[in-house]
């Protein structure tokens, strides 16, 4: 049985409350939904009650979204909502699991539920705390998903997110989500194959399709090149 979603939606204009509110209505799976148009009241909410998801809109008066949810020590899965694009990329730095532009049409904030729903899924299956260790002279690992071991061929993965606590491992058939950050994942995958791209992702190099200047296409997939690794990854690919 799904678990009931806690929302809290944070947005100063009252007709971006309204509309995010009537999408959650047509939604499944709700418990709650708390609206609020000022960052304040809704650090005090989080203080004392959980949430599951954060609606967060980013121009604020007094502090942005970007600022509040830099606060929050533990923040709830987050989807930014804003009318300004440049603001994507700075999303990921943050590990938010979605960025919603605004005017928001209510397919696309079904696509950031699912993708929501998804990632709880893959996150309620994960019942083993240890990583599984990679043979490095092999061309797989062993992974642990809800009780089973999963054979994972090095060759299979195209890029790997890491979302709060959790890595989430992409192929080309599925996603599998491991306990543990990013950083940890550098360990268990091998250096001269896959190669950190942002503070968010992991690359397998020889999967990426096109290089633009501050993204990666990849199997379909929009990945960000983060400033401090930018020069790293123009040095990789030269050498190949």
């Amino acid at each position: 049985m799904e678990t009931l979603l806690k929302f809290v939606v944070i947005d100063d204009e009252p007709l971006a409350l309204e509309i995010l509110d009537s999408y959650l209505k047509r939604i499944d799976h709700v418990h709650s939904v708390y609206l609020f148009r000022n960052a304040a009241d809704a650090l005090q909410h989080l203080k004392n009650h959980h949430a599951d998801v954060l609606l967060l809109d980013i121009e604020m008066p007094e502090m942005t979204g970007i600022q509040f949810l830099q606060t929050l020590p533990d923040p709830p899965l987050t989807v930014f909502t804003t009318a300004y694009r440049n603001y994507a990329f700075e999303g990921y730095e943050l590990g938010v699991i979605d960025f919603l532009l605004k005017p928001i049409s209510f397919k696309r904030f079904e696509l950031a539920i699912n993708k929501i729903r998804e990632f709880l899924l893959l996150k309620s299956q994960y019942d083993d705390k240890e990583d599984s260790l990679a043979d490095k002279s092999t061309d797989f690992i062993f992974v642990k998903s809800g009780v089973q071991r999963i054979k994972l061929y090095f060759n299979d993965v195209t890029h790997i997110q890491g979302l709060k606590d959790y890595a989430i491992i992409y192929t080309h058939a599925e996603k599998i989500l491991l306990k543990g950050s990013i950083k940890a994942m550098l360990d268990i995958f091998p250096q001269k194959r896959f190669m950190r791209v942002h503070k968010s992702f992991i690359i397998a190099v020889n999967k990426i399709t096109r290089l633009e200047s501050n993204r990666i296409i990849l199997n379909g997939h929009e990945i960000p090149i983060g400033r401090n690794f930018k020069d790293n990854l123009e040095r990789a690919l030269t050498m190949r």
